[in-house]
């Protein structure tokens, strides 16, 4: 069949532009690396982020209570030997022939507590007055063992102990300077200011008051054996 020029021209451009059509190639409907790495950025890091921050709060969490329970058990053991002491070596008012009716006796010596409801409170001078018209004097602590003694019966509210600020300087009353092995602040040791005593307060731990403040006291004498 006999096709005139032009067709035939017009179809070997249509040939030519289905072979030299552009293909489709993979580049471009693959996501590209930097893309998948942002990504991945974008969604990864912040979970991670949060899970550390949580984990972070676990253990501090878990740390803090261990750490109280410590204390607690701690307590718990100063306590229980605080008691055990004081049934050891303690005695009920008026048992011992030791010490007077009203007098509590540890190991050699008795003391009267001032621990009546409403407490009967005096000045530091009048405390000590009071205990030499009863042939003792304010408490003289000597060690540990008489200090959780007396912390079993006096924690809870405060007394005048015989310890005063004099030139200086802590002093018992038995003329003794105050040394680090016997001491019990309940903050850091203060200056011995004049007109200062000290007043046991909480579980008998120490502070420095004036002298003309309102306590209970804790007399102390020998026992009637010694």
């Amino acid at each position: 069949m006999n096709r005139n020029p032009q067709e035939e021209i017009e179809e070997i451009e249509e040939e030519y532009d289905y072979v030299n059509a552009p293909a489709c190639t993979v580049d471009k409907v693959a996501t590209p690396p930097d893309q998948r790495f942002r990504f991945f950025t974008q969604t990864f890091l912040p979970i991670a982020v949060c899970w550390l921050i949580l984990l972070v709060i676990m253990g501090l969490r878990i740390y803090y209570l261990t750490a109280v329970n410590q204390e607690l058990e701690t307590e718990r053991k100063n306590l229980t030997g605080a008691i055990q002491n004081m049934e050891t070596n303690w005695t009920k008012p008026n048992v011992s022939e030791d010490c007077q009716k009203g007098w509590r006796v540890f190991e050699s010596s008795c003391y009267l507590f001032y621990d009546t409801d409403p407490p009967d409170q005096k000045t530091w001078e009048e405390a000590r007055e009071d205990c030499r018209a009863q042939s003792s004097d304010l408490v003289v602590v000597d060690d540990d063992d008489e200090q959780d003694a007396l912390s079993y019966y006096s924690w809870y509210r405060g007394s005048w102990i015989g310890l005063r600020a004099e030139e200086g300087r802590w002093k018992w009353i038995d003329g003794r300077d105050l040394t680090e092995s016997v001491s019990y602040w309940i903050d850091e040791p203060p200056s011995a200011a004049d007109g200062q005593c000290v007043g046991s307060v909480g579980r008998f731990r120490w502070r420095s008051v004036s002298c003309a403040e309102r306590y209970t006291w804790i007399c102390e004498k020998k026992a009637l054996s010694v």
